[in-house]
């Protein structure tokens, strides 16, 4: 389909100016149109058009009524012929270009190599910067397949750079610890078979949140630091890049990763740990927000489950209890059953007391207690395991008093103490205020005002995972979880009005605040205008919830399918659809270029049947028709190894 071209751009882009009138001032005819069309199009894109298809029709009418010519003389014009090739080096002449030599070539990938394809790896975008270098170098750039090869040559060779750069930056050790992770199995002492296993293990996604996943993700980021791939390996490296590299040796094999040379071996490996590394670390904070959230909310839950069973509202309480303080001011020394309990039963001052303990401070203290009991039996060993293998870190010194906390918790970690010593300093945050300072502060034998350890680590973790989660405290080494600075741009204060101009928000805040609410009112006021409209939307009353929403209407049949099923049912009657699949994949070997990315076994392609299509050389492979015996008026039976290998 032609694209449309406005007025503006036609001015701007097909106009004749400067000493281009006089250029096409000596032709006449087809031979003038087709020059200016030819010379216009040079001027802008730097090269010349294909053919006639380039050039759309508001341009060519454009530029006849320029050069006085109509614009049906330019079907006239040879676009491939010897007048073609004269114009075409007239223009270059005019303007000042020249065609591309085999030595510019050469030059412009070098130049490529150095400036460009080691930041950038996108194929489209190191061809716009290849076009733009031939026109500021004022070269005709070469034809379409010459480009392409220019492009992955220089793609290739930028690798190349980069390998060899990375690479000499690992040390011996390293390499070593590196190259045996892929290194064949079947020495004695079982140290390689562990490497591939360690792969193996690194390259796998977690578990469920629990605390078995929990050390499990700790054993690997041990294991990934083992290796002790430097910091800094990857320095001057595009973020992209590393993520390609990692995206590579994720889903080859330890074999495939073996047949590469050494360099490129060791780079991805290394961008592997180095990617797995940030990963494992974001997963590991995750784990400890989702493993404290849980611990509060089992405590909750059972707390709630235990008093609800043995709690009975009690109606009119406010008369009960006046009644009751009446009844025991007027009674003197007369006892309980005989002064309160004919005003109140036994049975209802008992459902009372449930209830308060239900709603009032007596909940919270059981549920905090509770919550002790879960996290000393079993969540306390990963949660204090995470301790030793996480570094927290802040900007703000009001935070401190937490790591502080995190410091001492992990000092004392393996110690067997009721409370921390008296003669040493226990951080003061606002995790254990409130509700939580009973249990935390409570008095020994002596009378001396102690701090419980295990309730203080319980609170110190809760006051974690809520800084966390506001990125007051970050982790070292974290891609998610990093220091909030780091998101960023470096001269971000420098250039701050730009920025903020780039991002369409106004410097003041309140300003930016004001604008947030009237958006977010404006919103809520549509949806709470729209909601008694919506003939799908029913909101009442109901046991299973009060928001229903009844079943969208079944999605039409797209028009063409039926012909589709027609046309197989026709061509191939019942052969299975799964038996079309595995011909196909025979017929074009695309699985040559497909990689799995599951960490499943798949068939070699030596099981496949009519293996001979996975020659280097081709060979036309045998139908199917001509591999089934003849006479037989059944279909093949697609067999459970056939399947799994078209699957």
């Amino acid at each position: 389909m032609e694209r449309e071209v406005d007025e503006d751009e036609l001015i701007a882009c097909w106009t004749l100016v400067d000493d281009e009138p006089e250029l096409v001032a000596g032709k006449r005819g087809a031979t003038k149109l087709g020059f200016a069309l030819l010379l216009r199009f040079y001027t802008e894109r730097g090269r010349f058009p294909r053919g006639r298809s380039e050039i759309p029709d508001a341009a060519v009418d454009y530029v006849a009524r320029q050069v006085g010519v109509e614009r049906t003389e330019v079907a006239f014009y040879e676009w491939t012929g010897r007048t073609s090739k004269f114009h075409r080096a007239q223009i270059r002449q005019a303007l000042g270009f020249r065609e591309c030599t085999v030595a510019d070539a050469e030059v412009l990938t070098e130049w490529l190599v150095d400036h460009v394809t080691q930041v950038e790896r996108s194929t489209e975008r190191v061809r716009e910067h290849l076009l733009a270098e031939c026109r500021g170098r004022r070269l005709e750039p070469p034809t379409a397949g010459r480009v392409d090869r220019i492009v992955r040559s220089a793609l290739s060779r930028g690798e190349d750079v980069l390998f060899a750069r990375v690479s000499s930056r690992l040390p011996d050790a390293q390499r070593q610890r590196l190259l045996a992770l892929v290194a064949p199995g079947g020495d004695e002492d079982g140290e390689i078979e562990a490497g591939a296993a360690m792969l193996a293990s690194i390259r796998s996604d977690p578990g469920n949140v629990s605390l078995n996943t929990m050390l499990t993700e700790i054993a690997k980021l041990e294991a990934v630091r083992a290796v002790g791939v430097p910091v800094d390996v990857f320095a001057d490296v595009a973020p992209k890049i590393v993520r390609g590299w990692r995206g590579r040796a994720a889903v080859e094999s330890p074999s495939h990763l073996r047949e590469h040379p050494p360099q490129v071996t060791l780079t991805l490996l290394a961008a592997l740990l180095d990617c797995r590394s940030r990963e494992i670390t974001d997963t590991l904070v995750e784990l400890l927000n989702s493993t404290v959230h849980r611990i509060n909310a089992r405590a909750e839950v059972r707390v709630t489950n235990e008093l609800i069973r043995e709690f009975k509202r009690v109606t009119g309480k406010e008369n009960l209890l006046f009644r009751v303080a009446e009844a025991t001011v007027d009674a003197g020394d007369k006892l309980v059953r005989d002064t309160v309990f004919p005003v109140a039963p036994q049975a209802m001052l008992r459902d009372l007391v449930a209830e308060f303990k239900s709603s009032g401070p007596t909940y919270q203290r059981t549920v905090k207690a509770t919550l002790r009991a879960s996290y000393t039996n079993h969540y306390r060993a990963g949660l204090i395991k995470l301790l030793s293998v996480l570094e927290f870190r802040s900007n703000n010194t009001v935070h401190r008093p937490v790591l502080d906390a995190l410091t001492l918790i992990d000092k004392y970690a393996g110690a067997n103490l009721r409370y921390y010593p008296l003669d040493g300093s226990v951080p003061v945050h606002r995790g254990v205020s409130g509700d939580w300072a009973e249990l935390v502060y409570q008095a020994d034998k002596r009378g001396h005002r102690r701090v419980v350890r295990m309730v203080y680590e319980i609170c110190t973790f809760q006051a974690l995972r809520d800084q966390l989660r506001c990125k007051e405290i970050w982790v070292v080494g974290a891609e998610k979880w990093r220091n909030p600075a780091e998101d960023l741009p470096l001269d971000f204060e420098d250039r701050r009005v730009e920025h903020y101009g780039a991002l369409r928000k106004p410097l003041d805040p309140t300003e930016f605040i004001d604008e947030l609410r009237e958006q977010m009112r404006t919103e809520l006021e549509a949806l709470h205008a729209a909601l008694p409209t919506c003939s799908w939307l029913e909101i009442k009353e109901r046991r299973q919830g009060p928001i229903k929403l009844t079943p969208l209407p079944p999605v039409a049949e797209p028009r063409n399918l039926r012909k589709l099923k027609n046309q197989i049912q026709t061509r191939w009657g019942v052969v299975p659809l799964i038996d079309i699949l595995k011909e196909t994949v025979l017929r074009t070997g695309c699985l040559r270029a497909v990689t799995s990315v599951a960490d499943r076994g798949t068939l070699r392609r030596g099981c496949w049947p009519n293996a001979s299509c996975w020659r280097s050389t081709p060979t036309a492979p045998t139908p199917a028709s001509e591999r089934w015996p003849a006479g037989r008026t059944d279909t093949p039976r697609t067999t459970s190894a056939t399947r799994a290998a078209a699957t």
